[in-house]
Formats: structure tokens, sequence, C-alpha cells
């Protein structure tokens, strides 16, 4: 059952559409351990393992046994963190049974732009880009306030961008262990020497492993807007798309290392 709820994430599936891909697909099949003689899981047992996950925190079992299996391979250890948050939309219509939005989502603006939701705070090893911590908020809390949530407890490193400016400040921070870095603001790149600047592109460089990670939960696995009310039910599919994620960056770490040594 939990190779067929992995499926479901993956293909952002419903309970009925993921019954029909069972049923449609040999190689979905396969992948769930299932025959074309096994008979098929319906929808409403999907759904009842679902709810028994979410019911039990195992979300969070199941991320910490992937990163175990990953820090195995050796994919985990570097001693610095890189640090971002990410929206996640929720509804903002009031044309629904209550006659009102989720009471637990919050709005938040970014540049020009309002958002309404929550936000997805990952921290993710700075060498290989896997997310070692995933920690979910209303979309109107800061992004700095989560910086040392987000580190390991032996990290001498953490990297943000423009808005980690001033994380180092903060009361929960270690500045006298820890190294902390973020991102200038583009008006303050402005002014900064070419020496500064190619300093700022190389932080840049480093930086975007985080990107990596939102890219494969947002857009490979389609999760860019809540699918349930409420932040837990939506925290717990997270984190189980966190792990996910980690299973597809850990082996194209390994395949660029192996080709870097041919």
């Amino acid at each position: 059952m939990i190779r067929i709820h992995f499926l479901q994430l993956v293909y952002n599936l419903s309970d009925p559409m993921c019954e029909e891909t069972l049923h449609d697909s040999f190689a979905c099949r396969r992948f769930v351990g299932l025959t074309m003689d096994s008979k098929c899981p319906d929808e409403t047992t999907i759904l009842r393992f679902r709810h028994l996950l979410e019911k039990n925190v195992l979300d969070k079992q199941v991320f910490d046994l992937f990163k175990q299996q990953l820090t195995a391979r050796g994919l985990l250890f570097s001693k610095g963190t890189i640090v971002d948050g990410s929206f996640i939309e929720a509804p903002s219509s009031t044309k629904n049974a209550d006659k009102k939005r989720d009471p637990e989502m919050r709005s938040a603006k970014k540049g020009s732009n309002w958002h309404f939701g929550m936000k997805m705070h990952i921290g993710v090893d700075k060498a290989t880009g896997i997310i070692h911590t995933v920690v979910t908020t209303p979309a109107n809390v800061h992004d700095v306030t989560k910086a040392d949530e987000l580190r390991r407890p032996d990290d001498w490193e953490v990297i943000g961008d423009s808005g980690y400016l001033g994380m180092e400040k903060r009361d929960s921070a270690d500045p006298e262990r820890v190294t902390y870095t973020a991102a200038k603001r583009y008006s303050q790149r402005k002014k900064l020497s070419a020496e500064r600047i190619a300093d700022e592109k190389l932080l840049s460089s480093i930086r975007c492993k985080v990107e990596h990670a939102f890219h494969r939960i947002k857009v490979q696995f389609g999760y860019k807007k809540v699918r349930y009310r409420r932040p837990a039910k939506n925290t717990a599919r997270l984190t189980m798309l966190a792990s996910i994620a980690n299973m597809f960056i850990g082996n194209c770490f390994e395949n660029q290392t192996k080709v870097s040594f041919v």
C-alpha cells in the first residue's frame, strides 16, 4: 500500500484516479507489486490507508527512514545547510459551504504579488541538495524566523537568499559556531564591485540546490496548491513528497558523481 501511496503522490492522483490507473497500467501494477491476476485495492482502501498515515503522523517516520537510507549511501555528508521557503497556494474564494476561506491559512506579499495559503520551509544538504528538514507555516511567517530550525545540530554553515539577511542576529542563532551567509538584495548588488558580484554569482550557484528540491515537489509532482483544507494534511503530503524527491535527487547526484570520475 505504501507504494500505491507513492504512486498517487508522484502523479498527483485522486483516490478514484489512482484505482483507475492501477487497473489500466501494467507498469504501475508492476511498480506496486501487483500481477495482472492480483486484485486491485479500491479507492476506499486507498483513502483509508492515507488517513491512517495522517492520523499516526507516519509521514515523518517515512521521511526519517529515507534519510537513514541516504545517509547509509553517503549522500548526507556535508556540514552545511541551504535554507529557503516557498508558498503553497490555497483557494482564496469564499464560494464554499462555510462561506469563508480556510481560517488557518494566511496572506503574505512578495514583491508586488499577494499570496494566500501556507509556506513550506526546507533545509537541504549543501553538497548533494537532499532535503533533511521540512517545516510548514502559514504564508505570513517570514523565512528568516525558521533559519535555525532548518539547520542540523552539527552544521557549521547556513546559506540563504536575501530573505535571510540578519539571521545571524536572531536569539536562536549561534554566530560563534555557525557561519551565516545570505545573498544580497538586487538593490544592494548594483553597488558592489565586480569582484563582489562574482562572489554573489558563486553563492547563487551553490544556493540553487534548494530551488531544485522545490522544482521536484511543485513542478514535477505538481503540488503548487494545497489539496486539502487545514495545514496538517497538506504538511503530511509535503513531507512524503520530500521523501520521494530525495530519492530522485540522490540518484541524480550519484549518477553525476560517476560521470565525473569516468
